[in-house]
């Protein structure tokens, strides 16, 4: 099983990013999918969470800016980021719950490879 994360990059203070984070491979479930972030001399934070049924939690930083969604058709979970901030310049990383179907009971954590965002004027 692989997570690919994309969407990161440059924007200005006040713009929007649209980060995707695909998983693939040998997957039979997939429970919550999470977007983390990690700036520079900082510790890894949790950003938002969705579960399988869609319910979502946000950091109260970013509640009301940040959307989180699912497509489970493509095994793929979403952060759309309007209203950015120079503070949420950070490298951002999806994280997900993931059954394979040759252990369809057992479910382990997934990372993906990170993606740069940077707020900056």
């Amino acid at each position: 099983v692989q997570l690919q994360a994309s969407g990161g990059g440059l924007v200005q203070p006040g713009g929007s990013l649209r980060l995707s984070c695909a998983a693939s491979g040998s997957i039979f479930s997939i429970n919550e999918m999470e977007w983390f972030r990690q700036a520079p001399g900082k510790q890894r934070e949790l950003v938002a969470v969705i579960s399988s049924g869609g319910s979502t939690n946000y950091a109260d930083s970013v509640k009301g800016r940040f959307t989180i969604s699912r497509d489970n058709a493509k095994n793929t979970v979403y952060l759309q980021m309007n209203s950015l901030k120079p503070e949420d310049t950070a490298v951002y990383y999806c994280n997900s719950d993931i059954a394979t179907i040759e252990s369809p009971l057992l479910e382990h954590e997934y990372w993906g490879q990170g993606t740069q965002v940077t707020v900056s004027s």
